[in-house]
């Protein structure tokens, strides 16, 4: 394992680039209703992206051809934007990385699409409160596992699944750095969080199964049986033995 320190400049740069990213999955997050494709999102994110001085980094990474990852319905994570048109009812997560001037920010919102059910309502609110949760114990000396143990136990709580394979990652200087942060453990595992460490924190939750399959080579994650899953993300660093959210959610926010 390999982390990578960042100092207090370089988190405040990883900042402007959490700020450019969050802005734009707000941007998409207002333009989602029925009606609209996956493919017009995808645009109107590499343009608003490109136009603040960004790059979207997703594009090309690993062979991923677009800016977002925009996934709907039992897609869990890494879904491609194609022709599909949103209908009311679904609920999608998007997903996108932005690199600002070498400094990379990672998130992540899931949507609902008009009118959701109020089942689908409770799986984002729990998923996304997961998230809280885990930001609330990501602290300067306590371990990765704390994080991990958090997110888990809250999800299970509600009767929920943790989606095994996939969780979080150190990120600043690359789009995926070390540490690995997984989205269920033991509270004392894994390394202790220190100053310069920066960290994306991403539960993925499903409805009744932990398990995925991949529908396009590494690309389209979905559950095996079908049902409904939900992502959110942020990137925190720590300096300063403080705590520090470098992509705001409540940009993404509509």
């Amino acid at each position: 394992m390999k982390i990578k320190l960042k100092t207090e400049e370089q988190i405040q740069m990883i900042k402007q680039s959490g700020d450019i990213l969050t802005k734009t999955i707000g941007l998409i997050g207002k333009n989602i209703k029925p009606g609209i494709s996956l493919l017009e999102l995808d645009k109107m994110a590499e343009e608003y992206i490109k136009d603040n001085g960004g790059i979207p980094a997703c594009k090309n990474y690993g062979g991923f051809p677009n800016t977002l990852c925009l996934s709907v319905n039992d897609i869990v994570l890494h879904g491609i934007p194609n022709k599909y048109i949103l209908k009311d009812g679904d609920i999608i997560s998007v997903d996108s990385v932005v690199n600002y001037k070498g400094y990379y920010s990672d998130c992540t919102y899931t949507y609902g699409v008009g009118n959701i059910s109020d089942e689908n309502k409770r799986l984002l609110n729990v998923t996304k409160q997961s998230l809280f949760e885990a930001i609330n114990v990501a602290k300067v000396n306590n371990s990765i596992g704390k994080i991990s143990s958090t997110i888990e136990s809250y999800i299970k709580k509600h009767g929920y699944y943790i989606i095994e394979d996939y969780g979080g990652h150190g990120i600043g200087l690359e789009m995926h750095e070390d540490p690995v942060v997984p989205n269920s453990g033991k509270e004392n595992q894994g390394i202790k969080i220190f100053n310069g460490l920066v960290i994306a924190i991403e539960p993925i939750v499903a409805v009744s199964t932990s398990k995925t399959k991949a529908l396009t080579g590494y690309h389209n994650i979905a559950t095996v049986n079908g049902c409904m899953s939900a992502h959110y993300e942020a990137t925190v660093g720590f300096i300063n033995n403080k705590t520090v959210i470098l992509t705001d959610i409540k940009n993404c926010e509509i």
